[in-house]
């Protein structure tokens, strides 16, 4: 296959110590992928494995000019490799999975359809989940609830690596931290359309899983980092300020309670009321920091957005009759905005 010729998919599949799973997973994918008839590649990440998972890659990449093995230097972590695969991607339709055979290959044509049908974006769900039911699945089930009703967007599973993207959607989205799982609350900020397909999840067969109850933990404090990112990136103030004005409004009321009852009553605050005099204070200055630190925010992301000439939409399409009309000057577009 040329180096320039037209790829419509891109698979891509990060790998931590899953050598015993490669070749199984390497033979159904090209199984459905040929199947499907159309030009497409294989992203396979190596994220610094310990065991002989890239010498098993490298083994592949020899004998199939369709698969692409890119080695990260140390563990970055299961988003950092997916940002490097989707980097190397260069197919109209990515579509990432795990490489430990829980997810089942024969199910991608389910999101091709989607895909075909118009959505930006289609996400697995694993409606039957065969974890354990304490250390993975309750906890599973609480955190994709709050980011339901946090990013407002309908889905059952969030963390499911799963999943068949446009290329221009990952193109607008940038990936840092444990972001992964969150890529479509934030895709869903540039206006992508969301589906989901039921999935099946098998068992695992061989290898060791590299998810614990430490990883449920950090879900819930990135659940709070995407729901300032999608509500207050752009308006800091926003949330800031409510707090700040609650903090001096509960100090300002404290503090005309004290000065009526050292008026009228003549008491002697500091020893009647010594704790809630420095509540008050404290609850007035804390307020004026929160605002201080909304307006730093505000500053702070007026000079991101205007440095980098970032754009604050994301345009689907435009519909212009500026050429018919002789005027050839073309708006500016953010990267994966279409014209038609």
């Amino acid at each position: 296959m040329r180096s320039d010729t037209p790829i419509h998919y891109s698979l891509v599949v990060p790998f931590f110590n899953e050598q015993e799973n490669i070749p199984t997973l390497y033979m159904k994918l090209t199984e459905v992928m040929d199947s499907i008839g159309e030009p497409y590649e294989m992203v396979f990440v190596d994220d610094g494995s310990k065991d002989n998972t890239y010498k098993v890659l490298a083994e592949i990449y020899e004998h199939d000019r369709r698969v692409n093995v890119v080695r990260l230097r140390r563990n970055f972590g299961q988003t950092a490799a997916l940002k490097a695969g989707f980097d190397f991607a260069r197919g109209e339709v990515v579509i990432s999975m795990d490489g430990d055979l829980q997810h089942d290959p024969d199910e991608i044509p389910r999101f091709l359809e989607k895909i075909e049908e118009g959505y930006d974006l289609v996400s697995g769900w694993r409606h039957q989940r065969r974890d354990h039911w304490l250390m993975r699945r309750v906890p599973s089930r609480i955190a994709n609830w709050l980011m339901a009703k946090l990013s407002g967007i309908d889905l059952h599973d969030f963390g499911t690596t799963f999943k068949a993207y446009r290329r221009e959607i990952l193109q607008e989205i940038q990936l840092y931290g444990e972001l992964h799982r969150f890529i479509p609350a934030l895709a869903s900020s540039t206006g992508a359309r969301i589906a989901e397909v039921p999935i099946s999840n098998p068992e695992r067969k061989t290898g060791k899983s590299n998810y614990g109850i430490g990883r449920t933990i950090r879900v819930f404090f990135d659940l709070i980092m995407v729901k300032f990112l999608l509500d207050y990136s752009t308006r800091p103030l926003q949330f800031f300020g409510m707090l700040g004005l609650a903090g001096t409004g509960s100090g300002f009321l404290l503090g005309m309670f004290l000065v009526g009852d050292k008026i009228f009553y003549h008491q002697n605050i500091m020893t009647e009321h010594g704790p809630l005099l420095l509540l008050s204070i404290a609850l007035f200055v804390s307020g004026i920091q929160f605002i201080s630190m909304g307006l730093l925010g505000e500053i702070s992301s007026r000079t991101y957005y205007e440095s980098q000439n970032k754009a604050i939409y994301a345009l689907r399409e435009v519909k212009s009759h500026r050429k018919e009309l002789g005027d050839s000057a073309e708006p500016a577009r953010p990267s994966g905005s279409s014209e038609r």
